[in-house]
């Protein structure tokens, strides 16, 4: 059996906001620039293509309703040819690849919080549609379903993730370990405009350790940053945005290990990427004292059903033979 030695990668940065062609570029240069530095695996935040709602926490749903429709153009499909450039990228640099985009649905009205799962070969192998939206974010996507609630097969190893608040969902987490997950990337925005007594660093570090450690396996966090650009752009509905949006502890980005802690030191509120070293045989010692998914779990007792079916929108039924058959009888 072949456990995987590699470099990892993750990336605290900005988009560039509601700019899909310019973000990619941004993306594929911090490609570049892992791959240089021999990495194998890069994690991006979550909607990094192009943008996070942040107007539905500071501007009432009136005022953001504009923004809703910025942000519906420039979302994307994952058939879309801006975003071949990426996949380009992942194939050139032999790069797997985890990215959050706002991903287009078919109704003008429909946006998915959608991460990608891009292997070393280019190839799009998963999108996870975020499950439910976070409070204000209800106001903008639309929920995703449990066919994306998957663990997938890579040259680093089987890989899963989530974005922001649903690594705070038990059953979510449970489900991708279950599939035999061993890496893990928990993607998020800064959100300075959390309450007062809520330190948004520490908690995205929290929900990564009890991960981690509950699973034993490795996590990679990334965590977007909010740009003086974004902050101007919003800066006509909202005079007082910096005080809005400047508050400190608000992003964190880094690495935990299978034990629960942090690997090296990460990033909070500082752009930039940072770098770790992952074996994947590091898992199996810990799992010894506790394995949920084995010696240490009660499947007697406890017994977890997850529907992984697509949600359907429409059943056509056609009754027309039925009525023939029946009236000719």
């Amino acid at each position: 059996m072949q456990f995987p030695q590699f470099k990892a990668a993750t990336v605290q940065t900005a988009p560039v906001f509601l700019n899909v062609p310019k973000t990619i570029e941004k993306a594929i240069a911090f490609i570049r620039e892992a791959h240089q530095n021999g990495a194998q695996l890069i994690a991006f935040p979550e909607v990094f293509v192009a943008g996070y709602p942040y107007w539905n926490w500071v501007m009432t749903p009136v005022q953001g309703s504009k923004w809703y429709e910025q942000l519906y153009k420039n979302s994307v499909a994952v058939t879309d040819a801006e975003l071949q450039p990426l996949f380009a990228a992942a194939r050139e640099y032999q790069m797997n690849i985890v990215i959050g985009i706002n991903e287009r649905g078919d109704s003008f009205g429909e946006i998915y919080n959608t991460n990608l799962i891009i292997n070393h070969l280019g190839e799009l192998i998963g999108r996870h549609r975020k499950l439910v939206p976070t409070w204000a974010e209800k106001l903008t996507w639309t929920s995703g379903d449990g066919s994306s609630l998957k663990v997938y097969p890579t040259n680093v190893g089987p890989l899963g993730t989530l974005a922001c608040g649903e690594n705070t969902n038990t059953l979510a987490r449970f489900t991708l370990l279950s599939q035999g997950e061993l890496l893990h990337v928990a993607n998020y925005i800064s959100l300075p405009v959390a309450p007062p007594d809520y330190d948004m660093a520490e908690a995205i570090k929290i929900r990564a350790a009890a991960h981690s450690f509950e699973g034993k396996l490795f996590t990679l966090v990334s965590c977007s940053t909010i740009s003086a650009e974004i902050k101007d752009a919003l800066r006509s509905d909202v005079p007082n945005i910096d005080a809005l949006l400047d508050r400190k502890s608000s992003a964190f980005s880094g690495f935990i290990g299978p034990n629960g802690a942090v690997i090296g030191t990460p990033l909070i509120d500082n752009e930039g990427m940072v770098y770790a070293d992952i074996d994947l045989s590091k898992c199996i010692q810990p799992k010894q004292m506790h394995d949920i998914l084995g010696h240490y779990n009660r499947f007697d007792i406890f017994d977890l059903r997850v529907n992984v079916a697509p949600t359907r929108k429409i059943t056509f039924v056609d009754n027309h033979d039925d009525f023939k058959n029946n009236h000719n009888a």
